[in-house]
């Protein structure tokens, strides 16, 4: 018997369904994985494995069982004892996850075993710590959330998972918020412990790279359902993959190759899980679609060893197999006007040790320059903690700036006071990391839209309606989302509504980090032809921050490498990601999955 078995699985949320029918199983030892946009259906399959389903939420058809135990008809005492200890989860945004108020050594002790004495608790968590990249992991044991990085705060989820040894872990997204080297380096060190311990891995992704590294074999999500299975692979794998969405998903991925292209967007939008369906879900999306798709559902049909798939279309290999034509976008070429220059800006703060009032200075940035014109987009790289983030929150005034100056549009607002500082908010705006932490939950969307506008005098109140339904609308958003929460949107819905926010108002600098790090590939793909649409069409300047190289070399025209605060390569794209010279670089790049 397998280690997990899912079986006809269905969940319901109120009249919404958002696991339909979904089987697969896992092997000790074996790495599954499962693709698909957000809003498919991944992460609500694994809450309902864990039985962690959101209020109103219940399984109504189906089995789960690990290890041979009906997950389903263990009481929550039992299911209590399991978490953790047998099925382990990383989840996907580690800020929610994270108790503010608890240090992180603190935390991951709490998933230890219990009876462990102080001083091996110690030991443990340390080694835990440094097994996952954390530098300094005796000091940073005593550290708050708050101190981390985005990426750093991932790795303590990641120490925090495996602490308890778990027979199976489950990762929605593990390795979102980290950068390429740090990325390589946790899929390997999970890849490792699950094949020293036995232990089986359901890793959810949108990542093509890490599944193709990571996963023995794949499934791919759509609309609450598995539409395909098939086996992962460097080749071999995923290149023979089928079903339509498949073969659109793996197109939608960015490339040095592909600049100058536009990416093959899926149209449309996953549909509403709340109605009944009578044929594929995926019809009215699909550019094969033929008659009976719409009204009849398509029942598996096997096309190899280890692959299946759901399509009509499986009676007709030769019409998904042709190949399509990319459409050329050329891109446009960057103005002479500076949108913005910073100079020699440098950004120091104290932390702590560790030691009874023990302090030291931290050079989070320390003396970086760079020029942005009209236009141009210039990547930001480097690793978690290097200081890119707060080298934006420095160019916004949002963190002070301890020594250099920024001139943002011909004019230095380097210590600017707020009321001085705010004409300009509206020439400079960021799209943050993190969608969940960074949008009010308590305001609908429509409001949340309209506040950065109003508060800057953006557009007249009746105008700013047509301007938001217009976002919505090239962003990807049905009209509906207007009137509903953040918390109704998956994780990468939430960061389009994030960067529809920040273009409400205009601007001439679009600050984006790690903009595309929650999306699937399909949405990804979305937001980049859209960032090179308004770049074309209003001469938007873009930083972009980021450890997704395949994405730098698709849109940036130029790319600045930072390490440990400061700039050490900068140049054009083709020249840095053909020719590195740096050895920092050079790891970087030689690290990309």
């Amino acid at each position: 018997m397998s280690l997990l078995n899912v079986e006809n699985l269905g969940v319901r949320i109120g009249h919404v369904a958002p696991v339909d029918g979904v089987s697969f199983a896992i092997e000790a030892g074996e790495t599954f994985a499962l693709l698909g946009e957000s809003g498919s259906g991944k992460s609500m399959t694994a809450l309902a494995i864990m039985r962690l389903l959101p209020p109103g939420g219940r399984i109504v058809a189906g089995a789960v069982s690990f290890d041979g135990k009906a997950l389903g008809e263990l009481p929550e005492s039992q299911m209590r004892g399991l978490r953790g200890r047998g099925i382990a989860m990383i989840f996907q945004e580690p800020q929610t996850s994270l108790n503010p108020v608890m240090s992180i050594g603190e935390q991951i002790a709490e998933a230890l075993p219990p009876g462990m004495p102080r001083d091996e608790q110690a030991r443990a968590v340390r080694g835990l710590l440094e097994e996952v990249g954390i530098p300094e992991p005796a000091a940073r044991m005593h550290s708050y959330p708050f101190e981390l990085s985005g990426g750093q705060k991932q790795r303590v989820m990641i120490a925090q998972a495996l602490a308890g040894q778990p027979r199976l872990l489950i990762a929605d997204e593990p390795t979102t918020a980290l950068d390429v080297t740090l990325q390589a380096q946790i899929l390997q060190l999970i890849k490792r412990l699950a094949r020293e311990r036995g232990m089986g891995l359901l890793l959810i992704t949108h990542d093509l790279g890490v599944a193709r590294h990571m996963a023995d074999r794949v499934g791919i999500m759509y609309a609450g359902q598995l539409v395909e299975s098939l086996p992962a692979g460097r080749t071999g794998g995923l290149e023979q993959a089928f079903h339509p969405y498949t073969r659109k998903l793996m197109q939608a991925v960015p490339s040095l190759q592909r600049a100058g292209e536009r990416l093959a967007a899926i149209p449309g939008r996953v549909p509403a899980l709340d109605q009944a369906f009578a044929g594929c879900r995926f019809t009215e999306r699909c550019p094969h679609a033929f008659a009976p798709c719409a009204g009849t559902a398509p029942e598996w049909t096997r096309l190899g060893e280890g692959h299946a798939v759901r399509c009509h279309l499986a009676a007709h290999p030769e019409i998904v197999r042709a190949g399509e034509a990319a459409q050329a976008l050329r891109m446009a070429g960057a103005g002479s006007e500076t949108v913005l220059a910073v100079r020699d800006l440098r950004v120091s703060f104290t932390q702590r040790t560790g030691q009874l009032f023990g302090k030291r200075r931290i050079h989070a940035v320390d003396g970086i320059s760079f020029e942005l014109n009209r236009g141009e987009t210039l990547a930001l790289v480097g690793e978690s903690g290097c200081g890119k983030t707060t080298a934006a929150k420095a160019i916004l005034g949002l963190t002070p700036a301890s020594g250099g100056e920024v001139e943002l549009d011909g004019k230095i607002v380097t210590g600017l006071s707020e009321r001085r500082f705010k004409p300009y908010r509206r020439l400079a705006q960021i799209v943050f990391q993190d969608p969940y932490s960074s949008l009010n939950p308590r305001m609908r969307v429509g409001d949340i839209l309209q506040e950065g506008m109003a508060a800057l005098g953006v557009g007249g109140e009746a105008g700013r309606g047509q301007t938001i339904a217009a976002l919505l609308e090239k962003v990807g958003l049905a009209p509906d989302a207007l009137n509903r929460y953040p918390h109704e949107f998956s994780g990468g819905q939430r960061q389009l509504i994030a960067i529809a926010r920040a273009l409400a108002v205009r601007p001439k600098l679009l600050i984006c980090d790690e903009p595309t790090s929650a999306l699937d590939v399909s949405v990804q793909a979305q937001i980049l032809n859209l960032l090179a649409d308004l770049q074309r069409e209003e001469g938007l300047a873009l930083l972009f921050i980021t450890h997704n190289l395949a994405a730098v070399g698709y849109l940036a025209q130029r790319v600045a490498v930072m390490k440990a605060g400061r700039i050490v390569e900068t140049g054009a794209v083709h020249d840095i990601l053909a020719r590195p010279q740096h050895p920092y670089t050079q790891s970087l790049l030689a690290s990309v999955l």
